[in-house]
């Protein structure tokens, strides 16, 4: 699988990891063992929030499993013509009020998405595919996995091990490479906003 760091070049100094990990979108279709994912959600679990209130909640499902229709069918065509390819689909969502007091929880996308970040990298680290999306519908994802209304859905993420370039559309092997950032002067500042 390419790495980042081999088309990508920081500005400033970080470990190699951040510039290698990027998302693929071309699969296998192999399985991923039961316990390999587990160790993914896991790294999750160790997520950083807001009085350890942990809001995030991942929904699974393998290539093998009854559940995998559904979660594949909740994917937009540009997406499932790929992401059919994977070991699982995952869907975050996030506990929109905290567990001790019930009160609004300001932060629970933003804790949740350090969770998918600690996911992302042990996914990479690991050998395997991870690429996340926004591309579903929501709406069904809600009614169809009975998701109660105390929680706010956030991303599908498609997990798989690496296969080749060659099998995706001839418009996704073209885009079938780690994409640059912006650069910080567009994305920082100090003190009040001029970006």
């Amino acid at each position: 699988m390419d790495t980042g760091s081999q088309h990508r070049k920081a500005n400033y100094p970080v470990d190699r990891l951040f510039m290698d990990r990027w998302s693929p979108r071309a699969m296998s279709g192999e399985s991923i063992a039961e316990a390999d994912l587990m160790t993914l959600f896991e790294a999750a679990r160790w997520a950083p929030s807001s009085n350890n209130n942990q809001p995030w909640r991942i929904l699974y499902a393998r290539r093998e499993s009854e559940h995998w229709p559904l979660f594949l069918g909740l994917l937009t065509e540009s997406n499932k013509v790929w992401a059919q390819h994977a070991a699982a689909l995952l869907l975050f969502i996030s506990k929109t009020t905290f567990d001790f007091n019930g009160k609004p929880s300001v932060t629970h996308s933003f804790d949740t998405g350090a969770a998918w970040e600690n996911l992302a990298l042990q996914g990479w680290l690991n050998g395997h595919v991870v690429h996340g999306m926004q591309g579903f519908d929501y709406v069904r994802a809600k009614a169809e996995l009975r998701i109660p209304d105390a929680f706010q859905i956030e991303a599908m993420v498609a997990v798989g091990k690496p296969g080749a370039v060659s099998a995706l559309p001839q418009a996704l092997q073209q885009r079938e490479f780690p994409s640059d950032r912006r650069g910080l002067q567009l994305t920082v500042c100090e003190g009040p906003f001029q970006l």
